[in-house]
């Protein structure tokens, strides 16, 4: 059974999703044989991948329905305009053709004008590039940095992040550092910055905001005041808006009119800006996204590049060198149906914050029911109010580690991703709302957590 969302109304196709036949909690040895057939000796080291791996495992192996909380999948319709103009595009006959290396001037132009209308900030066409998703664009972007001089070796990673960006810094063999924020809020954030800046050797910083995995997001003084350090000790910020506009405490829907979505692009030209496509306009399959580089960075000459990629300017060393090298062009279809969403925004005709405001109603229900079964939110304020509901959010409970709750919950039918392989130094796991389609999928998390506690406070006695 598949039940598409779309805003608040579910559409079934007719069957009843399978249900669990297994008593719960699944046999400890269970979970211990599949975690050695996948060779996985600590389960809070799992990727985000393998934990949906293991999950799968014992369904099969115990007829029990899980919940897959690990991945965000999105679970929303893919944005129709979208979907029709890369259908037009294909049966144009764009699939023969390779695409341009800096993108279809069209995408650039919306790109441009979907930046001014939701962030209002200005930057011209030719500094937004497509990409293979922001997948590609940090690593493609972590390469670039790295090789902009030799005195700046390092990626600051502004902590919990995406586990994956950690894994491509590894993979270039890049030097990184990072730090947790939850200790480093507000006044705090500027010390600990510097406290790493002042090395002279961070070349880029990145964080996403709204934050994945926690769901903070960054407020206009902490955006200020990476600016600021970014601009002094001349570090590129490489801002990740995968969930642009999704704090759905504010308006922020609304094409060229205020509230803005938060960047750092308003304190520093040193920025670099990832926007996706896949949790946006639910297009993650067609993997697309934007690298907007500022103008005056895009245009800014550096000795190194010359001698490595025999261009000087950073944005024609980005497009040129490092993305031809390692991709040859994003998606040419994609890149028109990418062209449309964006036009589509900007013009006002396309709501897609309103669209992805579901999965701040499906936040809202799961988060209230680990809470009123003793879990407590990790990352639980930005600044003196309430983290917004969306796609992510973390829980704890009861002094276990992030491991031992992995994998308990995991025991009882729920599939999460430790806090630990995010940076996280806190104790928890993150939780997606977004494979939470169906009624019957929020009755059994409910009645899951319920037996947990039930379980876990009796063993406390």
């Amino acid at each position: 059974m598949y039940a598409n969302i779309l805003g608040n109304h579910y559409i079934w196709d007719g069957f009843s999703p399978p249900m669990a036949t297994m008593k719960l909690p699944v046999d400890t040895s269970v979970l211990a044989s599949v975690l050695e057939d996948m060779d996985i000796l600590d389960i809070s080291s799992a990727t985000i991948r393998q934990s949906g791996g293991i999950a799968r495992a014992l369904e099969s192996r115990t007829s029990t329905e899980f919940l897959h909380l690990e991945m965000g999948i999105p679970g929303l319709p893919p944005t129709r305009v979208g979907v029709e103009a890369e259908k037009s595009a294909l049966d144009a006959g764009v699939a023969s053709q390779y695409p341009s290396m800096s993108g279809l001037p069209n995408l650039k132009e919306q790109a441009s004008r979907f930046l001014k209308a939701y962030l209002d900030i200005d930057l011209a066409p030719l500094g937004c590039i497509p990409t293979v998703g922001s997948m590609q664009g940090s690593f493609s972007t972590f390469l670039l940095c790295s090789h902009l001089t030799r005195e700046k070796d390092t990626i600051l990673f502004i902590d919990p992040g995406f586990p994956v960006q950690r894994t491509q810094a590894h993979i270039l063999n890049i030097r990184s550092e990072s730090f947790d924020i939850y200790d480093y809020r507000g006044d705090r954030l500027r010390a600990k910055l510097e406290e790493h800046l002042k090395s002279g050797r961070i070349a880029a910083l990145i964080y996403s905001s709204p934050n994945n995995p926690a769901w903070f997001n960054l407020t206009e003084d902490e955006l200020r005041t990476i600016g600021e350090l970014a601009t002094a000790y001349d570090a590129i910020v490489i801002e990740d808006l995968a969930y642009m506009c999704m704090d759905f405490r504010k308006p922020l829907g609304r094409p060229y009119e205020p509230p803005f979505q938060p960047t750092v692009a308003k304190y520093t030209d040193n920025y670099i800006i990832m926007m996706s496509g896949s949790k946006m306009f639910s297009y993650a399959g067609q993997r697309i996204a934007i690298i907007a580089i500022s103008d005056k960075l895009y245009r800014r000459e550096y000795p190194l590049l010359k001698e490595l990629y025999r261009m000087s300017r950073l944005g024609d060393a980005y497009v040129f060198a490092v993305l031809y090298a390692v991709s040859s062009g994003a998606s040419h279809s994609a890149q028109y149906a990418l062209a449309e969403m964006l036009r589509a925004a900007a013009d006002g005709e396309l709501d897609f914050v309103t669209a992805a405001s579901e999965y701040a109603r499906r936040a809202g229900l799961s988060k209230k029911m680990f809470l009123d079964n003793g879990f407590h939110i990790v990352y639980d304020m930005d600044g003196d109010e309430p983290v917004s509901d969306g796609f992510f959010y973390t829980v704890g409970y009861k002094g276990m580690t992030s491991a031992e709750l992995m994998r308990e919950l995991m025991l009882y039918g729920m599939c999460t991703i430790s806090l630990s392989m995010t940076g996280s130094r806190q104790e928890g796991v993150r939780v997606c709302v977004s494979q939470l389609n169906t009624p019957e999928q929020f009755d059994l998390l409910s009645e899951r957590l319920r037996l947990f506690a039930v379980d876990h406070q009796r063993a406390d006695n």
